[in-house]
């Protein structure tokens, strides 16, 4: 066992315990900051002086280190029911993220940083899905800036070596007569496409399942974005009502995914209908949402999800191969 992966596995089985964010923030933190540790065996004092690291994670990347399971993941795995391996399992078979930001639109950071990120996580491939044009508050971008955002991602994967791919996407504003909010000459273009309701969430429930399946049935979508738009942290909001049953028909017959969306303050779909989707056969994307590099560790989060349910690698776009990505979502269109 290396440093980074016990680390991992003992964030993954404190977020499935339930532990506090902060807590489990402080493993994944450690784990960043092994990739700049010496080959081969280190003391917990050497671990101590790496950014981020404090005593108890520098204990476990010591006896890590050596190979060993460290004591504190021991514990934690002898403690776990057997659906928390199955979720590890899930997560370390993540190949991609289908939704994350760069400060194109309202992220942080440049596309290039969040591609590392990726790739430096084991990713195989990420796909960048800044804001279309009417969610100006997100800088949403006009026809005109995402052309030139697929040059730099051109660009950028000129410069990539093998192994890692950054993806050309959008998250698509899902307008109120159920169209998507972007050239479809530019729609066509794309690797992957995100639509997402940001607009008028307290609709009826009839106009508001009416835009969600003309917008799901599009063939240009490729994932359905947090379905319903819930805050649950905070001052929150309440999610948006539609007649789940029927979108999710509509997205298991047009093969578009549901989004496990994986921010701490969305965790959207909630649980009922998370597996109202799985019970109507969906796919499903297990996405970030990732607006800073740091935020794509929220990805265990949502396979702990899925493994809840009974959800296999199979049904998760985000553990397939790049190739089967692409074929698939692209033969819908």
């Amino acid at each position: 066992m290396e440093p980074e992966e016990a680390l991992r596995r003992i964030a993954f089985l404190l977020e499935w315990r339930g532990a506090s964010p902060y807590r489990v923030r402080a493993f994944h933190t450690a784990a960043d900051a092994v990739r700049d540790l010496r080959p081969g065996p280190v003391d917990a004092d050497e671990a101590r002086r790496l950014r981020g690291v404090g005593p108890v994670t520098a204990e476990v990347i010591a006896q890590a280190s050596t190979g060993a399971v460290p004591n504190y993941l021991a514990r934690l795995q002898a403690e776990a029911d057997p659906a928390a391996r199955t979720g590890w399992e899930l997560a370390a078979a993540s190949a991609g993220d289908c939704h994350l930001h760069s400060d194109w639109s309202d992220g942080g950071s440049p596309l290039e940083e969040m591609a590392d990120a990726a790739r430096a996580l084991g990713h195989r491939w990420a796909v960048l899905t800044d804001h279309s044009p009417r969610l100006t508050i997100a800088h949403g971008l006009s026809p005109d800036r995402l052309r030139r955002q697929l040059q730099a991602v051109a660009d950028l994967n000129a410069r990539t070596g093998p192994g890692f791919r950054l993806l050309t996407g959008i998250e698509c504003d899902i307008l109120e007569d159920g169209s998507l909010d972007q050239d479809e000459e530019l729609l066509d273009r794309l690797d992957i496409v995100v639509a997402s309701v940001h607009s008028k969430l307290r609709s009826e429930p009839e106009p508001m399942t009416a835009r969600m399946l003309a917008a799901v049935r599009n063939p240009h979508t490729d994932v359905l974005g947090h379905c319903t738009g819930r805050i649950i942290t905070g001052r929150g909001r309440p999610q948006s009502r539609f007649d789940a049953e029927a979108v999710f028909a509509a997205c298991a017959e047009s093969g578009t995914a549901v989004e496990i969306n994986c921010r701490p303050e969305r965790r959207d779909p909630p649980d009922d209908l998370l597996l109202k989707a799985a019970e109507a056969g969906c796919l499903f994307a297990v996405d970030t949402d990732a607006h800073a590099p740091e935020q794509l560790h929220w990805q265990s989060s949502g396979y702990a999800r899925a493994a809840r349910i009974g959800l296999e690698a199979d049904r998760l776009i985000t553990t397939w191969p790049l190739e089967r990505l692409l074929t698939s979502r692209t033969g819908r269109r």
